[in-house]
């Protein structure tokens, strides 16, 4: 297990390292799960390895996660009672959004792969 969270450090600080040296408008970590998932593309390791234990370790954690946020929004709840109203209306407007986008490629999804057919 230890060998399965030294590579997801690494693969975390080479996405962080390459990002800075190329002043990529990119998180160092959304770039360090790419370099690991062609990392597990390219060893396909077994169920028992470490590599595919630590991650599944930190995931019974996850929540603990929740809890600096939960205090962030205590923390600056004034602020966010005072722009209530562009929060709101950002949330909807994001919301709307994705509910087209989605639409949108269900539906060419089912124009290419002619399955609206079989659902008539």
């Amino acid at each position: 297990m230890i060998t399965g969270l030294i590579v997801l450090f690494v693969c975390q600080l080479v996405g962080e390292v390459v990002v800075r040296t190329l002043d990529l408008s990119l998180p160092g970590p959304i770039l360090g799960m790419v370099l690991l998932l062609v990392v597990l593309q390219v060893r396909r390791p077994h169920a028992k390895s470490g590599l595919v234990r630590a991650p599944s370790t930190l995931l019974k954690y996850l929540p603990l996660l929740y809890v600096p946020a939960g205090v962030g929004v205590i923390a600056h709840l004034s602020r966010l009672r005072a722009d209530a109203l562009p929060i709101v209306g950002g949330l909807l407007l994001s919301w709307a959004a994705a509910l087209v986008a989605t639409a949108g490629v269900a539906a060419l999804t089912l124009r290419l792969t002619g399955a609206r057919k079989v659902l008539r």
